[in-house]
This record gives structure tokens, sequence and C-alpha cells, in this order.
């Protein structure tokens, strides 16, 4: 991989992390018409997603920092509930990513269709929520926050969007539309930090975890996915408050029937 495939892959994946069009199957159609193998692809995503959840941390600091401050009064107030919330949304990915992790990365080397048909089932989701009733509940439930973390275990398959699968799911479940555009964005935080540290372990352990690529390649696609994220996050809070998700269901429609068809 060069710096400059880097750069634009590393735009793609800040672009697209908040986005509701599925980061990682851009990332996969990126990488197919660079002509990377899966390895090195997959090597790269896990970096660049680190950068994406350091973008998060940036943007919603005030959050964090909210959140955190009401942990040490060690009391069940509702900064400590929703902690709480987001350990519960973090179960499902944990047992995909203990029990499932060689197949999801044999699914990235997999090919473009399986990515046209999850673009498919993206802009389905996303029409799904724009339609729905809302209901406006003021607090995200534990059942809630377990069945959004099931959207985001499922949305580790190539171009389902995990953005747009966990707040079309909490939007369809009643969710307030800011309240689930913050918390889609925190819940990733702790499993893509946790898969970066054991992939780290890896590498350094010598078993190969970040593939064949250079350290200029993945510095440069780091930067670009942190700086580019830091804006797509401000952005995509103020699309979902506004409810104009279904902008982007047509364009994995688009997205996804293009893929496909190339694909075949």
């Amino acid at each position: 991989m060069s710096w400059f495939e880097a750069l634009i892959l590393g735009l793609i994946q800040g672009l697209t992390e908040y986005l509701p069009v599925s980061s990682s199957g851009h990332l996969s159609i990126g990488a197919y018409l660079f002509g990377l193998d899966g390895a090195d692809n997959l090597a790269f995503t896990v970096m660049v997603h680190v950068a994406t959840v350091l973008s998060t941390l940036v943007i919603l600091w005030r959050e964090i920092d909210w959140i955190f401050r009401g942990l040490f009064k060690c009391e069940l107030n509702a900064e400590t509930k929703y902690a709480i919330n987001i350990v519960i949304s973090m179960i499902p990915v944990g047992i995909v990513g203990v029990f499932f992790k060689d197949t999801v990365e044999h699914i990235f080397g997999s090919g473009l269709l399986i990515v046209g048909c999850m673009l498919l089932v993206t802009s389905v989701l996303l029409a799904f929520s724009y339609y729905a009733k809302p209901r406006q509940k003021s607090n995200i439930s534990m059942r809630d926050a377990f069945i959004i973390g099931l959207a985001q275990a499922c949305a580790v398959l190539p171009g389902l969007s995990r953005s747009g699968s966990t707040i079309a799911t909490g939007l369809l479940l009643g969710n307030k539309k800011e309240n689930m555009a913050k918390f889609s964005f925190l819940m990733v935080i702790p499993p893509i930090l946790g898969e970066a540290i054991l992939d780290i372990i890896k590498g350094v352990k010598g078993e190969g975890a970040f593939g064949g690529i250079e350290t200029i390649p993945m510095v440069v696609g780091f930067m670009a996915a942190f700086v580019s994220g830091c804006l797509a996050c401000k952005w995509m809070i103020d699309i979902v408050k506004k409810g104009k998700l279904i902008y982007f269901g047509i364009y994995c429609a688009l997205a996804g029937a293009i893929t496909i068809f190339c694909s075949i």
C-alpha cells in the first residue's frame, strides 16, 4: 500500500464511519480498486478505526467527561446507568469477536458481492427508521441497549453500516434522535479499542497481525481518518437531529446495486 492509497482510504474511513453508509464496505471497495489483499486491508481497517475512535473522544469529550464524573460519585445516577447501557451494548459484539473472529476475517476477504448485499440491507434499515412513527423515549433502556448491541454485532459484516444499523435500530425502538446519535458513537469506543490492543499484542509477538503495510502509509491513513472523522462526527449528529437519514438510504441502495452488478 502506497501513502496515497492510505490517504484516500483513510479519508474514506473517517467520512463514512459516522455517516450511515458503511465504512467497512467502502474500505473493501477501495481496497479492491487498489488491488489490496484481505490481510493488509483488515490490518489497515483496524488502525483507521482506532483513528476515528480518537476523533469521537475529541468531539464528544463533554459527554465522556459527564459519564466519568458520574461514575466517580459511586452511586446509581444517570451517568452510571448510561455507562451500564454501553457495557450491555458491548456484549453481542464481544461474543462475535471472541467466537467468530476468524469467520469475520474470512468474510472481509470474500469479495464485493456481500458488500453490495449488505449496503442494500443498510438502505432498508434507514428507510424503515425514517418512516417509523417516532415515540421519543427520554432515556435508552437496558433492553434497548442490548438490542442496539445486537445491531452493532451484525454490522461487523462489510457493507452493513454500524452507525446506520445502531441508529436506525434505536429509532425504531422509539428513542430520541439526538440521544441515538451520541450513544451510537460512544458505544463503539470500547470494542474498537479492545480489538486494536489485541492486534497490537499480536503484532509485537510477531504473529503478523499488521499484514505487510509499511509505517508511513499507516501513519498517513491514521491521520487522514482522524481529521476527516472529527468533521464527519459533528456533521452526522446534526444530520440525525434533522431526520435526513433517508438520503443516505437512497445512496446505499444505489451503491449496493452498482457494487453487486460489478461483482457479478
